[in-house]
C-alpha cells in the first residue's frame, strides 16, 4: 500500500478535493473502468478508480463501493457541483494529463507489483 500523496506526485495530479487530506488515503491498487455497473460490481475498497466520467454518479458508485479516491485521465476535470459533492461524501478527485493505461502502470510499478 502507499499513500494517494505519494501516486499523486508520479502522475503530475491536480487535487480539485484541497480539504481532504490525501497523505491520510492508503491505495493498494486501481480499478480502471468507464462503466459504472462493472466498477460498482467489481471495485474494492482501498482501490482508487482511474477513468475519464466527471459527472455526479461518479460519486454516488465512488461511494457506494467505499473508493476513497477517483483519478480522472487525459487532463478531465469535475465541475464545481462534483467536486462539492465529492467533499460531502469524503472521495478525493485528482486529475491527471495522463492516459488512463500509463495511469494504471506508474501505480502497479509504485506499488512494487
Amino acid at each position: 500500500m502507499i499513500k494517494l500523496t505519494e501516486y499523486i506526485a508520479a502522475i503530475g495530479g491536480e487535487n480539485h478535493t484541497p480539504a481532504l487530506d490525501p497523505d491520510e488515503i492508503l491505495i493498494s491498487g486501481a480499478y480502471v473502468s468507464d462503466m459504472l455497473s462493472d466498477v460498482m460490481g467489481s471495485a474494492k475498497p482501498e482501490q482508487v478508480w482511474i477513468t475519464i466520467m466527471k459527472h455526479l454518479n461518479v460519486i454516488a458508485v465512488a461511494s457506494m463501493t467505499g473508493i476513497p479516491a477517483i483519478i480522472f485521465a487525459k487532463g478531465h476535470a469535475p465541475d464545481a457541483a462534483v467536486c462539492d459533492k465529492a467533499l460531502e461524501e469524503s472521495i478525493c478527485l485528482i486529475s491527471s494529463k495522463y492516459e488512463t493505461f500509463e495511469l494504471a502502470g506508474i501505480l502497479y510499478k509504485l506499488l512494487g507489483k
